[in-house]
């Protein structure tokens, strides 16, 4: 089989003896085992197999697999298998592995690798994703109805320091990204306009992509990675310390106590940001107009006014309720469905991430294809 450091013999035509020699470590022997049990089923009329190790140097838990491997083809197979040759130590770690019976589910199966198989895979990840999603949306509208109801509550406190969290410490980051955002688009735009000498037009440009798209969705995306990320790790945590399950005990609802005062957070604060993220991005490319295409401040504002109305302004707003449920439906989620360990929770808050961005990228492309098909 290896040469010199597995010899297969048949001293009779129901025996076959295994001569090992050698070193049998990781760094120095790859067997083959397939090869291996291929050999010995081609044999007919095998009964059993003998080890003979008195030729075995070192070895290592590449010896053991080796022998583990056997046991269970030997056993498979219905051949006894012989170890009686084995060295003690051998004998000892093989013993004390086969006294405690496997856990089920421990071994990993082979996945396949056809494309059949990847895209069956994915698309049943993905239809369980969907109908969990589903069902915390509904466990999520119950809860509401029964703080509507007066059933539901949560601790007045708390809900204003989620607030404080999602608005005035964002705002900062978010005044920041939109003014860049805004310039960035003025830029853009003034790059491909000055061609035929319609730089003014860079504030159509920048007025109904910040209004429209860009104000909305690069809001909910910072949201997503500051808020709904933390909104993750928070839950995550509480997880891991088992204080989620010390609630139910006390038989508080999780969606009421900690998932309702964080949604409604959101919703509260992302329309109020996108707002004000309107305004700014408009200022960045008043920045540029003004600054780069010697435009004229009154006559930059007067073609933005003209270029903008109020179904603009209503369609960033729908967008960002919408970003808001995903963000925070997104975060509370993948928190609930955190580990008990500490990588579980760092896992959560980048998977949190990662859908947030990617329900909102989604949200925002069906969202427009409506709003053009209906004329808004």
């Amino acid at each position: 089989m290896l040469e010199d450091s597995l010899i297969i013999s048949y001293p009779t035509d129901t025996t076959a003896v295994l001569a090992f020699s050698g070193d049998w470590t990781l760094h120095s022997i790859k067997c083959d085992r397939k090869q291996l049990q291929h050999e010995l089923l081609s044999h007919a009329g095998l009964k059993a197999i003998m080890l003979d190790t008195r030729r075995l140097g070192r070895w290592d838990s590449q010896f053991l697999n080796l022998l583990q491997h056997l046991t269970d083809f030997a056993r498979e197979n219905g051949f006894q298998l012989d170890t009686g040759s084995l060295p003690e130590g051998v004998n000892r770690l093989l013993n004390l592995g086969q006294a405690v019976a496997e856990r089920e589910g421990a071994r990993r199966r082979k996945p396949g690798f056809s494309m059949l198989y990847r895209i069956g895979a994915l698309t049943l990840a993905g239809w369980r994703e969907a109908l969990r999603f589903t069902e915390f949306a509904g466990e999520l509208l119950l809860s509401l109805l029964r703080l509507l109801t007066g059933k539901a509550g949560f601790r007045g406190i708390d809900f204003l320091r989620f607030l404080q969290a999602a608005g005035p410490e964002a705002l900062p980051i978010v005044s920041l990204i939109a003014v860049l955002v805004g310039a960035v688009l003025a830029f853009v735009g003034a790059v491909q306009l000055q061609m035929f000498g319609a730089e003014i037009y860079v504030a159509n440009l920048v007025g109904l992509g910040s209004l429209r798209e860009m104000g909305a969705m690069m809001t909910a995306i910072i949201m997503a990675g500051r808020t709904g990320s933390a909104y993750a790790a928070q839950l995550g945590a509480m997880q891991v310390n088992d204080e989620i399950d010390a609630l139910r005990t006390f038989g508080i609802s999780v969606v009421d106590f900690l998932v309702l005062p964080r949604t409604l957070a959101l919703l509260v604060m992302l329309p109020l940001l996108t707002l004000w993220a309107n305004a700014l991005g408009i200022l960045g490319g008043v920045l540029v107009g003004v600054l780069v295409l010697d435009i004229s401040l009154l006559e930059y504002m007067v073609q933005t006014r003209d270029s903008i109305g109020w179904d603009d302004l209503l369609v960033g707003m729908v967008k960002s309720i919408l970003f808001a449920i995903v963000i925070a439906m997104s975060g509370c989620l993948r928190g609930l469905q955190c580990g008990k360990n500490s990588s579980a929770v760092g896992q959560a808050t980048t998977s949190a991430m990662v859908t947030s961005i990617l329900l909102i990228v989604i949200w925002d492309a069906l969202t427009t294809i409506l709003f053009n098909q209906l004329g808004i």
